[in-house]
């Protein structure tokens, strides 16, 4: 689930604020009210199925080596870490078979465990995510399990080999899926009105692992109701699986900054290189923008840096949602932003650049009593008029910047004057 960054939340007189010692009350109260709906939801399907479960040896057994084989996964994975904001696993492996073999409680239980070791052994986060985390796929989980048992109601069947037991269990594997996927993206929704679904939906590559994970889950199922033992055989390939998945999702990481989302700014200027590259192959136009958030230092100042970390996130997720997906933006330091514009000349540049100040002047952030709101300035630079590499951009845009803000803030500038223009090749001197 994304949340904001673990900023101390201490005023400046050194007291921990109510907020400080509870994070959960320092987010959106929509967002408190459904974190508190789902858990409530959570522990009402417990209470009400601990009350007409009938429990077997069997069913322990097995709940209790599924949960061991999720603990082997995690630890054998633990020294690679896990990327903060909302990151993938397989744990569904272990998840699927519980929903699919054992009754509708122990889809509620299985994934407690799991989370508390997460917590402890890999990273430790604030706890109303993984309190909220648990009870999300446990709730979808047991919606699964109790449409996987009202069709098939003797489990054992999915080893049979039979077609019915197994489209059930890839159905409400699905099920679980969806499920699961809408649960967390109404928090990210809710935690940001301004995120645009698609970002936390699926795509071909969200879609593709769930895809792996529902037939992982769905053959150790089937593997787990043929012996018990087998899960012996089926733990070293999931291990491995995860192992490549969280390593992925780590390199990508390490491009990102982890307080906005966006690309870092060595990684950005990695990118801005090629685009830039491109551009001139191409003959196309670029723009470059600096964007600063005005006075932000007097936010910080006044509201504490919790809520300037919010206006961060918001001021990023604001720009991120006005700009194309091939648009190169990241964060630059502190409070200033970098954007890259392919094939914008210096109409387009202004247009865009004039919508993202608009778009962050009409955003809001809570704070105690009082909805905080900021302006940005933003400096425009254009590839061949301004510039002719990322160097020359950035300090035109730099000085169109600072123009900005003497003028009194809240507004667009470009430079002064146009640069020089670049020096003729030999080829062309002789020629």
């Amino acid at each position: 689930m994304t949340a904001p960054s673990q900023t101390s939340a201490t005023p400046r007189d050194g007291s921990p604020s109510r907020r400080g010692r509870w994070p959960l009350l320092a987010q959106r109260r929509p967002l408190v009210v459904y974190f508190c709906g789902i858990v409530a939801l959570d522990l009402a399907a417990i209470a009400y199925l601990l009350t007409s479960t009938d429990f077997r040896l069997s069913h322990v057994a097995a709940f209790a080596a599924l949960t061991a084989c999720g603990a082997v996964c995690i630890e054998a994975t633990r020294r690679l870490g896990m990327p903060a904001g909302v990151s993938r696993d397989l744990l569904s492996a272990w998840w699927l078979p519980v929903v699919l073999l054992l009754p509708p409680l122990y889809a509620l239980l299985a994934p407690i465990p799991l989370q508390i070791l997460l917590q402890v052994r890999v990273r430790a986060t604030v706890v109303y995510r993984r309190v909220f985390s648990a009870a999300a796929i446990g709730v979808a989980a047991c919606a699964a399990s109790v449409a996987f048992h009202a069709w098939i109601p003797v489990p054992a069947e999915l080893s049979s080999g039979r077609a019915s037991p197994i489209v059930a269990a890839v159905a409400c594997a699905a099920m679980f899926t969806v499920l699961n996927t809408a649960l967390i993206a109404i928090a990210v929704r809710t935690a940001d009105p301004d995120t645009r679904w698609r970002e936390f939906l699926w795509n071909r590559e969200s879609a593709l692992l769930d895809a792996v994970e529902l037939c992982l889950g769905v053959t150790v199922a089937i593997a787990c109701g043929l012996n018990l033992a087998l899960l012996v055989l089926a733990l070293p390939p999931v291990v491995l699986l995860q192992r490549s998945l969280l390593h992925a999702q780590l390199q990508a990481a390490a491009r990102t900054d982890p307080k906005t989302g966006l690309l870092n700014a060595a990684a950005w200027q990695r990118e801005a290189d090629t685009e830039i590259v491109r551009a001139r192959r191409t003959g196309e136009s670029l723009a470059l923008l600096i964007v600063d958030i005005d006075h932000f230092k007097r936010v910080n100042d006044t509201y504490g840096h919790l809520v300037g970390d919010q206006v961060l996130i918001g001021v990023a997720a604001t720009l991120r949602s006005q700009l194309r997906d091939y648009d190169v933006v990241g964060r630059f330091g502190g409070e200033e932003f970098v954007i890259l514009l392919p094939r914008a000349d210096v109409t387009e540049a202004r247009r865009v650049a004039e919508r993202l100040r608009s778009r962050v002047g009409r955003m809001a952030v809570p704070a105690d009593h009082a909805m905080v709101t900021v302006t940005i300035s933003a400096g425009v630079a254009i590839m061949n008029m301004h510039g002719h590499d990322l160097i020359e951009l950035l300090a035109a845009a730099d000085l169109a910047l600072y123009r900005a803000k003497e003028l009194g803030r809240d507004r667009i500038c470009l430079p002064a004057r146009p640069s020089a223009p670049p020096p003729r090749t030999g080829e062309e001197m002789t020629g």
